[in-house]
Parts: structure tokens; sequence; C-alpha cells
């Protein structure tokens, strides 16, 4: 065995995070001028104002992909990404600093940097 080696049991097939969970697909264009990087458990709705999006709809949400990982949009970048709500206390710290706390059942109302699709 090797430091930071995985051994997994082959006959137990893929193992799938998140699976069952309810998730959102959002269109996110990039208006900025210089790279944006998200990581994997950023509060989406709390990302770099330059990234256009339906930005009340990623309220308590945040990108479905393995944790670790980041989603890295370059200027003028239009992509689809796939959300997922954050699970436990739902507590958020950080970030932008506009939640600070535990999540609202529904996101604030005076919502900068949202399309307006």
């Amino acid at each position: 065995m090797k430091p930071g080696e995985y051994i997994l049991d082959e006959e137990a097939g893929d193992i799938l995070a998140n699976a069952g969970r309810a998730t959102v697909s959002l269109q996110v264009a990039h208006t900025g001028d210089r790279p944006v990087q998200v990581g994997s458990h950023f509060h989406f709705y709390e990302v770099n104002k330059a990234l256009n999006f339906e930005r009340r709809a990623a309220y308590g949400m945040h990108l479905n992909i393995p944790a670790g990982t980041a989603v890295r949009f370059e200027p003028g970048d239009e992509k689809v990404v796939t959300l997922v709500p954050y699970a436990g206390a739902r507590i958020v710290y950080g970030h932008a600093g506009l939640v600070n706390g535990p999540l609202a059942p529904e996101a604030p109302t005076d919502t900068e940097g949202e399309s307006e699709s």
C-alpha cells in the first residue's frame, strides 16, 4: 500500500455521490475579464458577481462535483452547472458574507448578478 492509495471493493460497483438528491441545472455566463474558479463546496449563490445566472435558484446549493474539485469559467464562457442543496445543519459562513449563519427557507429578494431570464 502507498500513502494516499485507495483500495476499493471492485464488486461493490461505482461510488455515487449525492445519489437520489434533488439537483438544479443552471446556465451560467461569465461576463468578466478574468477567469473565475468555483470550488465544490462554495455556496453558489455567493459566487463572483461576474457570473450571470438565476442566482436565487442557487440559494442554499453548491456544485454537484467531487469534493476538492472546481469548475473554471474563462471570460465569455457559458456553461450549464448542476447544483445540489447543502445537507446537514445547512449553516453557511464566509464566502461573500451574504448568509453567515443558517440558511433561510428562501433566497433574499435583493439579488445582484442575477440574469434577467
